[in-house]
């Protein structure tokens, strides 16, 4: 059995912020949808977000980029997840006139969205909630992508997903406390993170729904899981899959959110991802601004 050291809980050293866990990069996440229209209205033409033009250009598959990170949506039953994702845009005032362009085309479905005071709660057609922020030092340099996700968890949980992370995943972790809840947050590469906050929400029950990272050190985390049956599908082209997080040191069972972990040698690593301008228009189209480039691309 390959044994997993525990990564400090908290780092000593003052370089420590230059220090980056085994989890490199958030790179997408994965809720199935069952009808295409709607959601291109709602992520390309609502939110201003671009079709991936080289992948899945079909109808059983529609990926979205933001910046260097994706939306996949397979063509399938409707996945929702207790949480939200965090995206920066680059000028909050166009997304939300673009927000309200949809509102008619969109009046079937789960659509909402509310302005608020740092940012835009917008809800898609089937009830995923995106939180949509603009570029902020919080964020590093990014001005347009995907810099977390926060998922919600049972209270007391918060402690045992960090001690995960921590030994399993070897991933700067901690327990933090916002607004009166403790949240698990995980470091991910160099401005990216995943929050576990704990609520008292009844959670939605797990429908398939996962996000995708890449990670350094592969054997280690895969070792440690196979050993103990949570590997949910085995390695194939460069990444497995797990889904039940537990204690480490107790077995117990914390959350069920699947995990696609993708090794280094994967080969859509630091795929460059195409991103359009949203501002650009037939009535003021200004030349060579039709693609955004984004931060470390």
């Amino acid at each position: 059995m390959t044994q997993v050291q525990d990564a400090p809980a908290t780092a000593t050293s003052k370089w420590a912020s230059e220090d980056v866990g085994n989890i490199v990069m958030l790179e997408h996440v994965n809720t199935c949808v069952p009808d295409q229209g709607p959601a291109i209205t709602f992520y390309v033409v609502g939110l201003g977000l671009t079709r991936d033009p080289y992948m899945n250009v079909g109808l059983n598959n529609l990926w979205i980029n933001v910046g260097e990170q994706q939306f996949h949506m397979p063509t399938r039953p409707a996945q929702r997840f207790s949480g939200h994702t965090g995206l920066v845009v680059p000028d909050l005032g166009c997304v939300e006139a673009s927000l309200a362009s949809v509102k008619d085309a969109l009046k079937d479905t789960l659509f909402s969205y509310t302005v608020k005071e740092d940012h835009i709660s917008a809800i898609s057609p089937w009830g995923n909630e995106l939180r949509l922020y603009a570029p902020n030092p919080r964020f590093g340099d990014i001005f347009i992508g995907m810099p977390y996700v926060e998922i919600l968890t049972g209270r007391g949980t918060a402690a045992g997903i960090v001690k995960f992370y921590q030994q399993v995943m070897r991933a700067p972790a901690t327990v933090i406390e916002d607004c009166g809840d403790a949240i698990a947050h995980i470091s991910v590469g160099t401005r990216q993170w995943i929050d576990f906050r704990e609520s008292d929400e009844d959670l939605l029950p797990y429908d398939g729904h996962h996000l995708a990272v890449y990670i350094a050190n592969f054997s280690g985390p895969y070792e440690w899981l196979k050993a103990r049956d949570l590997i949910k599908q085995d390695v194939r082209n460069h990444q497995f899959r797990m889904q039940e997080i537990v204690d480490p040191d107790t077995g117990e069972h914390l959350r069920t959110f699947e995990h696609e972990v993708r090794g280094m040698f994967h080969p859509m690593i630091n795929r460059p991802m195409v991103n359009r301008n949203a501002s650009q228009s037939m009535g003021g189209y200004a030349r060579g601004h039709d693609a955004l480039i984004p931060s470390g691309a």
